[in-house]
C-alpha cells in the first residue's frame, strides 16, 4: 500500500511501534486521540502485524489484530478519554454585574433603550468622546516613536508626569526619590499589582474594603488571596456618608491594618467625605498606624479640578503617612482601551523605594512582562506639554469646550433631579446633586431596577447605580419619567 500524499509522517506517540497510521477514507496523516475510531494500522513490525483497526465508542479505544501476522493477537489500550473531556467539568462563569448590563443593552432592539450602566463617558449625543488634546498628542507622536518594549516598570517620562498629578508638582517625595512607581494596566492592573505585593510581603495582613465599592475590588484581592474585611461607608437612609460608623470601624480594626479608600468620586455612591472628614480619617489612621491604599480612578472627574480631587491624598501626605495609590487615565482622558495607569507606593527613603520598585517589577514580569507603550506616549505628551495640559484641563472641566466632561455630568444631575421634582415625585432627590463624579447611587431597589429594564428598556446595575455619563438632554426626561413610575408606589 502506498501513501497518497508523499512519505508518511512520523508515527504518533500513541503508537510507539507503528510505522504507518492511515485514516480509512483519506491519505496518510497524523491522527488526534479524539478521532481514532475507524482508522487502519499497518506495519506493527515488532509484532508482525499485517494490519489492524482501532475501534471505540468515543470513550475507550483499542487496537486489535487485523490478521495474518506472526505475532499473534495483541490489544493496546490507547486512552480512556477524548480530548474534549479535559474541560467537561468547566461551567459558564457568572456574568459580570457591570459588563453584563452592556451585553443585555446591545441585545435589546427597542428604539427607546437607554444604557446608564457602564462607567464610560459619552457626549450629549450618547457618543464616545476622543478629547482634542488626545487627538493632538496622537498627531505629534505618529511616526516619531519606535515600538520597542518598554522597561518592566514602564515609561519613566509617563511615571514622572503621573506622580506630579497625584503627589503635587513640587512634591518633596518626588524630589527625594521616595516613591516606588511602575506603569500599570490601568487602575485594575495597579490594584492587582498592589494586592499581589501586599500578599507577598505582608502575608498575614488583610484588606478593609468599603461597603459598597466597585465590584471588581473584591475580585482583585480575592484572586490575590488577600483576606477581605469590610468597613461602613454609605448610609442608605440619608443616601450620604455613614461617617460615625466609618470612624468606629477604623478605630476597631487591628493596629496596622490595610484600608482601600476611594480618593474621590466614590464608585458606586458618588459620596465623598468632606475635607474636614478626611482630616479626621487621616488622624485616626495615624493613631492606629493603618496603611491607606487610594484608588484614584476619577481624578478631575469629581470637581473638574485634578488638584482639588487629590485633596484626600495630600491630607494623608501632610500628616506623614506612607501610602499607596492606583491611578488611571481611562476616565479623565478617555483612554479606556489603552489600559494606561500607574501604581505608586511612598516609602521611608530612596533605598527602600528602589527595593520596592524592583519587587513590583518582578511581580509584573510573569503577569504581563512589559506594559503597553502607546497610552504612555499619549499621556506623557499631554502632561509634559504646557499647552496640551492646559487644553486637557479645559476639556475635563469647562462646559464651553465641546467635551466639558465634569460640567456636563454636573448639569445632567441637576436636570434629572429637577425633572423628577416637576413630575410630582414625593421622594427626596437631593442626593442626585449632592453626590459627585460619574455615578449617582439612586436608592432604587433591585426590583425597581428590574422594572426599569423590563418596562422601559433602561439598563443599569441592580444596586441602583446610574452612570450619569449615559444621561443626555435627549433622554433625561424619559429616564426621569421611568424612575418616577417605578418609585411612586414606594
Amino acid at each position: 500500500m502506498e501513501a497518497t500524499d508523499g512519505a508518511p509522517p512520523p508515527p504518533p506517540t500513541f503508537f510507539p511501534h507503528s510505522e504507518i497510521v492511515r485514516p480509512l477514507q483519506t491519505g496518510f496523516s497524523r491522527v488526534l486521540l479524539s478521532t481514532f475510531s475507524g482508522i487502519e494500522i499497518e506495519g506493527f513490525s515488532p509484532f508482525g502485524f499485517g494490519g489492524g483497526k482501532v475501534e471505540g465508542d468515543g470513550v475507550e479505544w483499542r487496537a486489535v489484530q487485523g490478521g495474518g501476522g506472526k505475532g499473534g493477537r495483541a490489544v493496546f489500550l490507547l486512552g480512556n478519554r477524548s480530548m474534549s473531556s479535559w474541560w467537561s467539568n468547566v461551567e459558564p462563569a457568572a456574568k459580570d454585574p457591570i459588563l453584563g448590563v452592556t451585553e443585555a443593552f446591545l441585545a435589546d432592539q427597542s428604539p427607546d433603550k437607554v444604557n446608564v450602566g457602564v462607567g464610560a463617558y459619552r457626549d450629549d449625543n450618547g457618543k464616545p468622546v476622543v478629547l482634542e488634546c488626545v487627538r493632538e498628542a496622537e498627531r505629534r507622536i505618529a511616526g516619531n516613536q519606535n515600538m520597542e518594549y518598554l522597561p518592566m516598570g514602564g515609561s519613566l517620562k509617563f511615571i514622572e508626569e503621573t506622580l506630579k498629578l497625584a503627589y503635587g508638582g513640587n512634591s518633596e517625595f518626588i524630589k527625594d526619590r521616595r516613591i516606588a512607581a511602575v506603569q500599570a494596566l490601568s487602575g485594575t492592573g495597579a490594584c492587582r499589582l498592589f494586592a499581589d505585593f501586599q500578599r507577598r510581603f505582608q502575608p498575614d495582613s488583610q484588606i478593609y474594603i468599603p461597603v459598597p465599592t466597585w465590584s471588581n475590588h473584591h475580585n482583585i484581592w480575592r484572586d490575590a488571596q488577600v483576606p477581605q474585611r469590610t468597613f461602613h461607608y454609605y448610609h442608605p437612609e440619608s443616601k450620604g456618608l455613614d461617617f460615625a460608623s466609618l470612624i468606629d470601624d477604623v478605630k476597631n480594626a487591628p493596629n496596622g491594618s490595610f484600608f482601600l479608600l476611594h480618593a474621590c468620586a466614590h464608585n458606586p455612591t458618588g459620596v465623598d467625605p468632606s475635607e474636614e472628614q478626611w482630616k479626621e480619617i487621616s488622624y485616626q489612621f495615624k493613631v492606629k498606624n493603618h496603611f491607606a491604599f487610594f484608588d484614584m480612578a476619577y481624578q478631575g472627574f469629581a470637581s473638574g479640578d485634578p488638584e482639588r480631587d487629590a485633596k484626600a491624598i495630600r491630607i494623608f501626605l501632610d500628616d506623614g503617612h506612607l501610602i499607596g495609590c492606583a491611578q488611571s487615565y481611562a476616565k479623565n482622558m478617555g483612554l479606556y482601551g489603552q489600559r494606561i495607569g500607574c501604581l505608586s507606593i511612598l516609602c521611608e527613603d530612596e533605598l527602600q523605594a528602589v527595593a520596592v520598585k524592583s519587587q513590583l517589577q518582578q511581580i509584573a514580569r510573569p503577569m504581563y512582562s512589559n506594559p503597553p507603550v502607546h497610552g504612555a506616549l499619549v499621556v506623557s505628551t499631554i502632561l509634559g506639554d504646557p499647552e496640551l495640559k492646559n487644553l486637557w484641563l479645559q476639556e475635563v472641566k469647562n462646559s464651553c469646550i465641546m467635551s466639558g466632561m465634569a460640567d456636563r455630568i454636573i448639569g445632567m444631575r441637576t436636570a434629572l433631579r429637577e425633572s423628577l421634582e416637576k413630575l410630582g415625585s414625593t421622594l427626596p432627590w437631593e442626593h442626585i446633586t449632592n453626590q459627585i463624579g460619574m455615578f449617582c447611587f439612586s436608592g432604587m431597589t433591585p426590583q425597581q431596577v428590574d422594572r426599569l429594564t423590563s418596562e422601559f428598556h433602561i439598563y443599569m446595575t441592580r444596586n441602583g447605580r446610574i452612570s450619569m455619563a449615559g444621561v443626555t438632554t435627549g433622554n433625561v426626561g424619559y429616564l426621569a419619567n421611568a424612575i418616577h413610575e417605578v418609585t411612586k408606589s414606594g
